[in-house]
């Protein structure tokens, strides 16, 4: 694959043509390119981008998430033999959709557009994007992966899918009935529209055009063009499971208004899921295995806030993962301040129950004191989420 790769930057770094940057114009358009582990594939997109939009005053502005295969190495190294080219290096944190919003927001260009950098898309529907956003036909045109059928060549069955379901879901919102594909990942729109929009944004996951559509302060001029989805020949697809739990979160933020952390609202989850796991493991120690209820209970305590711990740091804290002793120390702050959780859970029932009320709200209020607690203290001091208020 390395040799592929080489071979695929030579007409960038040799064609003159194509790096030659047009003199004292600022870039009309700006082009977006998130990534993460693309080294494979950056430097074709690049000579692609270049060559598809000669004689268009452009910037090409790769965000990538501090990728350790050296995505931001030849960037830096391609953008030394062109202007045009910029490179973006997030530290700490994670995410295509908020890497794109930061992108877009570095740049003064009037145009911006989104693309992958897994050469998936066809970037020569850029022009055409550009000349709609320039004539005022629309505010966001979109490239559209099922305009002339409903299904993408090659994807497996399981993509298949979710794709399907996140369409549907997305398409329930009344502004979103007659798009075709609202989860396109490929996309442009004008500055105007994006600043209107830009503060109301979740940053969410993989998928910002549907965030912009759905935090526009006014519905958007839309309009999609037709283009076949190309399959990945190099490097690996970032989808999983947890795009999936991104994507209802940012279905979640949406419905909410913003008012609840969304990120607050799985963590609350993942603590049901504690609470089934607490259940069961009393269960199977006291009852099968006859160990006495409160050595029993204690360690059911453990092992459920054990789950809690290892499933929030696989997904809601994906951006900010714990591995090795990282993971250690984090699975310790996070025991201890659970703990504490735990106390105030029973300290405020008590006080609510004893000034009168019944011992339902008074389980409840404190079941809401210990979540918000727990996922305070865990965000900055297991997680190191310095933003959380």
């Amino acid at each position: 694959m390395p040799e592929l790769q080489e071979e695929a930057l030579l007409p960038l770094s040799t064609n003159r043509s194509a790096l030659r940057a047009p003199a004292n114009r600022a870039p009309e358009l700006a082009v977006i390119v998130p990534t993460f582990n693309e080294r494979t594939n950056i430097g074709e997109l690049l000579r692609r981008l270049c060559a598809v939009l000669e004689g268009v005053a452009f910037e090409i502005v790769v965000v990538d998430d501090d990728s350790p295969d050296g995505t931001a190495e030849l960037v830096r190294e391609l953008a030394a033999q062109d202007p045009r080219l910029r490179c973006l290096v997030r530290i700490g944190r994670r995410g295509l959709a908020s890497a794109c919003i930061e992108g877009m927001l570095s740049s003064s260009a009037p145009y911006l557009a989104v693309i992958d950098a897994d050469l998936q898309h066809d970037e020569r529907l850029l022009l055409q994007m550009l000349e709609i956003l320039r004539s005022g036909q629309a505010d966001l045109v979109v490239a559209s992966r099922y305009l002339e059928g409903p299904e993408v060549a090659g994807w497996a069955e399981e993509r298949r899918l979710l794709s399907r379901v996140g369409t549907v879901l997305a398409r329930m919102w009344p502004r979103l009935r007659t798009l075709h594909d609202p989860l396109s990942g490929f996309f442009a729109i004008t500055r105007t529209a994006f600043e209107a929009t830009a503060r109301r944004l979740s940053g969410l996951g993989f998928k910002l055009l549907l965030d912009i559509l759905l935090s526009a302060p006014v519905p958007l001029r839309i309009k999609e063009l037709p283009y076949r989805f190309s399959p990945r020949q190099w490097g690996a697809s970032k989808l999983d499971a947890r795009v999936a739990v991104e994507f209802v979160l940012l279905l979640i933020d949406k419905i909410l208004g913003g008012r609840i952390p969304p990120r607050f609202v799985l963590f609350a989850a993942v603590g049901g899921l504690g609470v089934l796991v607490h259940l069961g493991t009393l269960v199977i120690l006291h009852e099968y295995l006859a160990v006495a209820f409160l050595r029993a209970h204690t360690l059911a305590t453990f092992v459920a806030m054990t789950c809690n711990f290892a499933v929030n740091n696989a997904l809601t804290y994906r951006d900010r993962r714990l591995r090795g002793v990282a993971w250690l120390r984090g699975w310790l702050s996070f025991l201890f301040i659970c703990s504490l959780g735990a106390l105030a859970n029973v300290g405020i029932a008590a006080v609510v129950f004893a000034r009168g009320e019944s011992w339902p709200v008074a389980a409840l209020a404190g079941i809401l004191v210990g979540a918000v607690w727990n996922y305070a203290v865990t965000s900055v001091f297991t997680w190191g989420d310095r933003s959380t208020p």
